[in-house]
C-alpha cells in the first residue's frame, strides 16, 4: 500500500510538467547547430526565413524551401538536389526551447528513424 501511495505521487508530479516550446522565435533567424550522429558532431549555420533556409556546411550552401505544418514541425524540400538522397523531404520538429535555444529531432519523411540536435539562435 506504501508502494501504491508513493508511485500515484510521483505519477502525479510528472503529469502536470509541461515543456516550454516558444516556436515561433525559432521560425526565422540565423543559427548554428550541432548534430551527433554516430559519435561524430556535425555543425552547420543557417539563415531562415518564413519560406527559405540557406544552410553552409563543410563549406557547401544548401538552399531549401520551408513549409510550416504547425508551429512546432516544418518540412524542408531541396531546391536543387544533386542526387538522390537529397530529393528526400526532411520533417523536423522542435521539442524544447529555452532563451536562445531549441531542441530538436528530424527524420526523412516517411521514415522512423530520428536524428536529435540542439540549434543555438544567433540573431
Amino acid at each position: 500500500m506504501k508502494y501504491f501511495f508513493v508511485i500515484t505521487c510521483m505519477l502525479l508530479f510528472t503529469g502536470c510538467y509541461q515543456v516550454e516550446r516558444n516556436c515561433l522565435d525559432y521560425q526565422t533567424g540565423a543559427f548554428y547547430s550541432e548534430i551527433t550522429i554516430d559519435g561524430e558532431v556535425f555543425k552547420s549555420e543557417f539563415v531562415r526565413t518564413k519560406d527559405l533556409q540557406v544552410e553552409t556546411y563543410n563549406n557547401k550552401i544548401d538552399s531549401t524551401h520551408v513549409r510550416w505544418i504547425n508551429d512546432c514541425e516544418v518540412v524542408f524540400k531541396t531546391i536543387h538536389p544533386k542526387n538522390m538522397s537529397e530529393k528526400k523531404d526532411i520533417h523536423l520538429k522542435i521539442l524544447v526551447t529555452t532563451d536562445s535555444t531549441y531542441t530538436f529531432e528530424y527524420s526523412y519523411v516517411g521514415e522512423k528513424t530520428k536524428q536529435k540536435g540542439i540549434a543555438t539562435k544567433l540573431k
